[in-house]
């Protein structure tokens, strides 16, 4: 055969490869739209079919959004890059307290612990989102000289101990955190658009704060899901990924090892400060337990259960860690199982606690690749069932 006929064929068989990816990766985006355009209409379905208890749904909804733009940060920087961090708590709550701090005008209301005087700038809500992220993702670079020189366990230690002072600082600065009681966090305002309980009407559904928190926390899921995307498919993924595989062999091949482990870790905390700001608007006060050690254990399951380095599993372990507990306190009356809350059984928090714990054990034992590896698997098991038939038949006719 000419080695015209040969580069032909390489030609043809590249063209068919490039265009069967083309095809399939159209595929992948319609639906990827298709997801978003769902999920935006679920405030309208809530108020024509559920007016009532529309609010629980949205509210859960706003919190694991949330928790998913966290979430890929974190499997960002454990996933893609290979760093344990078990500090990301830490670099949330950064985010809800900078943005209540610089969005919050600076009152004075007596002398109480709960009527302290508490500070703030008074910025629009726009810019101290950006603030707040900008802060995280500074904290983040701050500590990415420590970041850069340990690997595995010991980075997890040295990280964790950041949980603590930030706890420690959260309850004793009450100008900026409001001590034991916590403090309120201003709505959120977009070019006049308050993101508040003022009455707003869409095609005749009522939408309360939470419908219009739900929009913009969507919106920010997914452009931090674009953004991871992007980062994956270029440079910087790739040097992550190698960086992720073996620092050694990284450097040999020319990538800055400590300046990627720096930049993981940035962009890791600027994550969970855009997810921090959600978290603070979707609570509306906030205190300093709720960024505690316990938060960081749970941003660890839902990257384990949706699988480290998939940005659509951090997306669907976000929403199973978080939503589990709250379903299950909504119907604690029907399950008999659970105790009420403070009774000392088991509660529904505890519950979700076994159950997506025994998720986890589930998962590392037989498919560690997490819900991004079993959904890979689907369509392969599909094709295998479409194709067995049809090698059944040429079996019997043969």
């Amino acid at each position: 055969m000419s080695e015209v006929a040969v580069s032909s064929l390489e030609s043809a068989a590249g063209a068919a490869v490039a265009g069967g990816r083309g095809r399939s990766g159209r595929r992948t985006l319609v639906a990827r739209v298709g997801v978003v355009v769902l999920v935006a209409l679920v405030p309208l379905a809530l108020g024509t079919i559920d007016t009532e208890g529309q609010d629980f749904w949205l509210q859960a909804g706003v919190f694991a959004f949330a928790a998913m733009i966290a979430a890929l940060g974190l499997t960002l920087l454990v996933g893609g890059a290979g760093q344990l961090s078990l500090a990301h708590s830490f670099f949330v709550a950064i985010g809800a307290y900078a943005y209540t701090y610089l969005s919050s005008a600076t009152r004075g209301t007596g002398t109480t612990i709960a009527s302290s005087i508490q500070g703030g700038f008074g910025l629009p809500t726009p810019v101290a989102m950006v603030g707040a992220v900008l802060i995280a993702g500074l904290a983040g670079l701050l500590f990415s000289p420590i970041s850069s020189r340990l690997r595995g366990i010991y980075l997890g230690v040295a990280s964790l101990g950041l949980v603590f002072v930030g706890l420690h600082v959260a309850f004793n600065a009450q100008k900026v955190s409001g001590g034991f009681n916590g403090r309120d966090v201003p709505d959120f305002n977009l070019l006049g658009f308050a993101f508040d309980t003022s009455p707003l009407s869409v095609l005749g559904v009522g939408f309360t704060r939470n419908s219009k928190l739900w929009y913009l926390g969507l919106a920010c899921v997914v452009l931090a899901y674009v953004y991871y995307v992007n980062v994956l498919e270029g440079r910087p993924g790739r040097a992550l990924r190698c960086l992720r595989d073996s620092e050694v062999a990284a450097s040999v091949l020319g990538v800055n090892v400590v300046r990627y482990k720096a930049y993981a870790f940035t962009l890791s905390s600027m994550y969970a400060g855009l997810g921090g700001v959600i978290l603070a608007l979707a609570y509306h006060h906030i205190v300093p337990d709720t960024f505690g050690l316990g938060l960081t254990v749970s941003f660890l399951a839902m990257i384990v259960i949706g699988g480290l380095g998939s940005p659509g599993g951090a997306l669907v372990g976000a929403l199973f860690v978080t939503a589990l507990p709250l379903l299950l306190a909504k119907y604690s009356d029907s399950l008999p199982f659970l105790a009420p809350t403070g009774s000392g059984g088991v509660t529904a928090a505890v519950a979700a606690q076994f159950i997506y714990g025994a998720a986890v054990i589930l998962l590392l034992v037989f498919e560690p690749g997490g819900v991004a590896a079993l959904a890979r698997r689907v369509p392969r098991l599909a094709s295998r069932l479409r194709r067995s038939p049809h090698s059944s038949t040429q079996k019997e006719a043969a």
